[in-house]
């Protein structure tokens, strides 16, 4: 078992920038990619980013290309969702989630049920 809190969510204006953090505990010793999911209402669930395992790989999708970054400490259990240039629309619950790196049929993970492990959710608000 793995939980995953994140933080670092906030109010800000479009231009801005913020550093979202998830720490996991528990299994932790245990090979997992992370990935950043968003859900805005009335929006389906949507990847953000996600990390393999020793960082290595990374996957994005055009809608965050050259603004987001997706990072890891894995001596800390932290992975982190750098954001800038904010924009309007990137206003939505950001979660963190967690896949055994064994159980990943093909990289990247993008459906947000390839994931095992969640954590509680994070609200991004960006004003225009």
């Amino acid at each position: 078992q793995v939980q995953l809190v994140e933080s670092g969510g906030g109010l800000l204006q479009s231009g801005g920038s913020l550093r979202l953090s998830c720490a996991a505990s528990g299994r932790t010793s245990s090979r997992y990619a992370m990935g950043w999911f968003r859900q805005a209402p009335g929006k389906e669930c949507e990847l953000v980013e996600t990390i393999s395992w020793r960082g290595g790989n990374t996957y994005y999708p055009d809608s965050v290309k050259g603004r987001f970054t997706i990072s890891r400490d894995n001596a800390k259990n932290t992975v982190y969702l750098q954001m800038n240039s904010l924009k309007p629309e990137d206003t939505a619950v950001y979660y963190c989630a967690a896949v055994y790196s064994d159980y990943i049929l093909a990289w990247p993970p993008l459906v947000f049920n390839e994931y095992d492990y969640w954590g509680q959710g994070t609200q991004v608000t960006v004003s225009s």
